[in-house]
């Protein structure tokens, strides 16, 4: 795998969309995420949560536990989102060959590079790992593809690592509408780790807010090196209110289901085969660049995968965004493909 460079591109930058089609930023519909589009009522911050530094021994750890269902809160450590995770859990783990996913979440490869790794293609169909690789970094379900792999298959290739001194790293950042595949459970075992955020189903990207779960040597040498007031009191607060509320999780489970079927109908219905979870499709096709484009000309903008030629599409947010979206798709697929009709 090549090592990564320049910037790493991401969904959310409608600035840089609305300057290149020449299209307000008000005016855009943002499909390029797959955060959650009905985001979790943050009830009203407390006055102490901004005056005061966040309090690292209070029960934030042990709530995350508790959601999640990790072992308990010494397996839990919060931090500034996952990303911060991202770049400094490399620079911990001994330096060897890591296999990644060619088409996932772009930040990993670039992040163990630096720190010295060879990165390798991980074929995610494989029963038995390589005898070459020592770490392995699984993103589950995977952004942007949608594939989800069974517990029984990550725990069978975190025991072939472990075996050579290596850690499975899983990011399950879109795994909260879907809590039974999670790893958390399992994350007493060395070697295995798992990250969680509760930006993509809480809906609270904004906040900066993640999660480690491991054995809690690792996590104590994470702990340092990223400092105290990783996560600030605000941010504490909003997502210690969602965790406890189980009758929102509940009902934005089922919704999402709803909508994710929905959004998958529409695509299909213009000829796109689709792979999705309850926050995105993703789709694989060689019309996949120039939908993009026509999908932007019209103020909607998605998420462009090169070179694997695919497009994923967040969930909109109301039924004026659902009208707009499918009149848009509509619009997009004639003249991009003028033999269709529809």
């Amino acid at each position: 795998m090549p090592a990564a460079t320049g910037t790493i591109a991401h969904g959310g930058n409608l600035q840089e969309a609305a300057r290149r089609y020449g299209i307000p930023h008000a005016q855009w519909l943002d499909l390029s995420t797959g955060i959650n589009p009905h985001g979790y009522p943050v009830p009203p911050v407390p006055a102490d949560a901004w005056r005061r530094l966040p309090d690292d021994g209070d029960d934030f750890a042990a709530c995350a536990a508790r959601y999640y269902g990790a072992p308990d809160a010494a397996h839990v450590l919060p931090v500034a989102g996952s990303q911060a995770a991202i770049r400094a859990l490399p620079a911990l783990l001994p330096r060897a060959r890591v296999g990644i996913a060619p088409l996932t979440y772009g930040e990993y490869a670039p992040a163990f590079e630096r720190a010295g790794h060879e990165t390798i293609v991980l074929d995610v169909s494989f029963e038995t790992l390589p005898d070459t690789l020592t770490h392995a970094v699984v993103v589950n379900p995977n952004n942007p593809t949608a594939v989800h792999l069974s517990a029984a298959r990550l725990l069978h290739w975190h025991a072939q690592l472990g075996a050579r001194g290596g850690t499975l790293l899983v990011d399950e950042a879109f795994a909260d509408a879907m809590p039974s595949a999670s790893l958390a459970a399992s994350t007493h075992r060395d070697g295995l780790l798992v990250l969680r955020s509760p930006g993509k189903f809480f809906g609270l990207a904004g906040v900066r807010a993640g999660f480690v779960l491991g054995a809690p040597a690792l996590l104590e040498r994470l702990r340092d090196t990223l400092g105290a007031w990783t996560v600030s009191g605000p941010a504490r607060h909003a997502v210690r209110a969602g965790f406890a509320d189980e009758a929102w999780q509940r009902h934005m489970r089922t919704r999402l289901d709803t909508e994710s079927a929905r959004l998958a109908d529409l695509l299909h219905a213009q000829g796109f085969d689709t792979r999705c979870t309850p926050l995105f499709a993703w789709t694989c096709d060689a019309r996949a660049a120039a939908l993009h484009r026509a999908l932007a000309r019209r103020g909607v903008w998605t998420r462009l995968f090169t070179p694997s030629g695919s497009v994923r599409f967040g969930l909109p947010a109301s039924e004026a965004e659902w009208t707009r979206f499918d009149g848009s798709l509509r619009e997009a697929v004639r003249e991009i493909d003028p033999t269709r009709r529809g």
